[in-house]
């Protein structure tokens, strides 16, 4: 909750990554509040009223996870909300002639994400989907430590450089809106 707010408002890359992990944490132990609450909750030093907010986050998080049909998989609305959010702002972006080297940054993503959509074996995810499961899997493999070929490494810094920029756009646009509705889409 503490970190998930934190990011939210500095990063909106950063705590989507962050709240898919959240997600598998919680699976990690079984959906149970208690089991969180002894591997998770306990380990942060807070005082007993910030602790309970957290518990509060968490069993908010494991009701929803449970209501959406997301304990053994998937993400959770809220967390989908934000690739919707993210995906209209990057067509937004790319629709305005006001921002050419996010263009150029994307046009430069391009090609790896068409290569990650065809080796996927799953239901085809839009390209912002695309990259954020590209990030989060390199991070899953790199927390088992597991090593990385030269071509997904150069992928992965490629899609990083593009979700970096589209999350800086995001939050600019969010503290004062860069993007003119009134702007004739090209």
């Amino acid at each position: 909750m503490l970190i998930a707010n934190s990011k939210r408002k500095e990063n909106i890359a950063e705590y989507l990554l962050y709240m898919w992990q959240i997600e598998d944490l919680i699976r990690a132990n079984g959906c149970d509040i208690d089991r969180i609450e002894q591997n998770v909750i306990s380990r942060y030093d807070v005082d007993a009223d910030t602790r309970a907010q957290i518990k509060d986050w968490y069993e908010g998080l494991i009701k929803m996870m449970q209501l959406e049909g997301t304990k053994q998989q998937g993400h959770l609305q809220i967390n989908k909300n934000v690739i919707i959010r993210l995906n209209d702002f990057h067509n937004a972006l790319l629709g305005s002639t006001k921002f050419p080297e996010y263009v150029a940054e994307y046009y430069k993503t391009l090609p790896y994400i068409v290569e990650l959509r065809a080796k996927s074996g799953s239901q085809p995810a839009g390209e912002i989907e695309t990259c954020f499961n590209a990030l989060y899997g390199t991070l899953m493999l790199r927390l088992q430590h597991r090593e990385l070929s030269k071509p997904t490494q150069d992928a992965v810094a490629q899609i990083s450089r593009f979700i970096a920029k589209l999350s800086a756009l995001y939050l600019k646009d969010e503290q004062k809106p860069i993007i003119d509705n009134d702007e004739e889409i090209v």
